[in-house]
């Protein structure tokens, strides 16, 4: 249970986001909900409400809150049953993903941070979030379709896998890499078509192979 003062931080941390980028009102009660505190090293939490991204374990960040907001946004996620996460990372954007979504779908490569993650959840109560340990870019065929996908690292190029794993009408959200940018692009798969679409730039940590 959050108490009063606590509430009253995280709503108007809420409002900061809100304040640069429009959100919808499941978005904002989802940043108004989910202690940021909770995802960041002890030594950073003074920071946890500022609108940067920090440093986490395993030379990973926890993207800046407006860049969580971004994505979110961008998968356009009213109506949408469930969604696939590559890359939980820190588990922040998946608790976000876990206040709109019904069912969240999470893959991390490296298993120190999703053990972390995993216990930020169970302290948060958080119970519709599945996570798995692999090489995300395999996505996660055996809950297949997915309404929604959602790609937490830099990559050129999204798999052909995570597409096929994409429901029809679906939507993708991807930070591509192009030249010595990155762009955060929307997908939309209709039929055999996939509709692309670059958003704006950003700054991700780059997809890795593998397990660690």
């Amino acid at each position: 249970m959050i108490d009063r003062a606590k509430q009253i931080k995280l709503e108007n941390f809420a409002d900061d986001i809100a304040s640069e980028i429009p959100l919808t009102p499941a978005i904002y009660r989802a940043f108004a909900a989910i202690e940021r505190e909770l995802f960041v090293p002890v030594g950073f939490r003074h920071w946890a409400y500022r609108l940067d991204a920090l440093p986490i374990k395993a030379n990973q960040w926890i993207s800046s809150p407006l860049t969580v907001a971004k994505m979110t946004v961008y998968l356009e996620p009213d109506d949408a049953d469930n969604v696939l996460e590559i890359g939980c990372g820190s588990g922040y954007q998946a608790a976000i993903l876990s206040r709109i979504f019904r069912r969240v779908f999470t893959v991390e490569r490296i298993d120190a941070l999703l053990k972390e993650a995993k216990e930020r959840f169970k302290k948060l109560d958080i119970h519709n979030i599945h996570t798995r340990l692999d090489d995300g870019q395999r996505g996660w065929r055996q809950y297949a379709p997915f309404d929604r996908i959602l790609f937490s690292a830099s990559t050129p190029k999204v798999p052909e896998s995570l597409f096929d794993q994409l429901a029809e009408g679906g939507i993708l959200v991807a930070p591509i890499e192009r030249g010595n940018e990155q762009i955060i692009t929307q997908f939309r798969k209709n039929g055999d078509t996939i509709l692309e679409e670059p958003k704006e730039s950003c700054l991700f940590v780059p997809v890795k192979s593998g397990i660690e």
